[in-house]
């Protein structure tokens, strides 16, 4: 199986067919890509696969043959620290413990590479489908609210 990751064109063998996305990642080094409940729940195995959010743990490896992954260790561009919305969560203190907000980051990532300036609505909808235990859902909001405005461009690639 051959894929890009975060850059980086990679050949893979699969370790057997039911091997999902997020176990295969994990296995090429990419340990920022947690699986917090193997069955699509939490979300903190988010990933873009060509550009759209998937829930890693549910995806079969073999799905993402020929794909482009990001995972969240992908983000930063060059030798940046954070990319841009990670420093909005970051500085609006959206995460605690950081073991899931691969998750909500992920798919504001997905929202705006599709939707640059994006309603409250879809900014909300972006983020439903994760589960955070320690920080809650208005901080993460409020971070997500902050990279938005703080684009300074609408038409700015967030992948810097």
């Amino acid at each position: 199986m051959e894929l890009t990751v975060d850059g980086e064109v990679l050949a893979v063998p699969l370790a057997d067919p039911t091997e999902s996305l997020a176990q295969m990642l994990r296995r090429t080094g990419r340990t920022g890509t947690h699986i917090g409940c193997a069955n699509g729940d939490c979300g903190a195995c988010t990933v873009l696969v060509d550009d759209r959010a998937y829930k890693s743990c549910v995806v079969p490896a073999w799905r993402a043959d020929r794909s482009a992954v990001r995972t969240i260790q992908g983000l930063a561009p060059g030798d940046a620290a954070l990319d841009p919305v990670q420093r909005a969560f970051r500085d609006e203190d959206g995460f605690q413990c950081g073991y899931c907000i691969a998750g909500p980051i992920m798919c504001l990532h997905a929202l705006l590479r599709h939707d640059p300036a994006p309603s409250e609505d879809a900014v909300r909808s972006s983020l439903s489908g994760n589960l955070c235990r320690c920080t809650g859902c208005q901080q993460i909001l409020r971070a997500a609210r902050a990279a938005v405005s703080q684009r300074p461009d609408p038409s700015e690639d967030v992948d810097g």
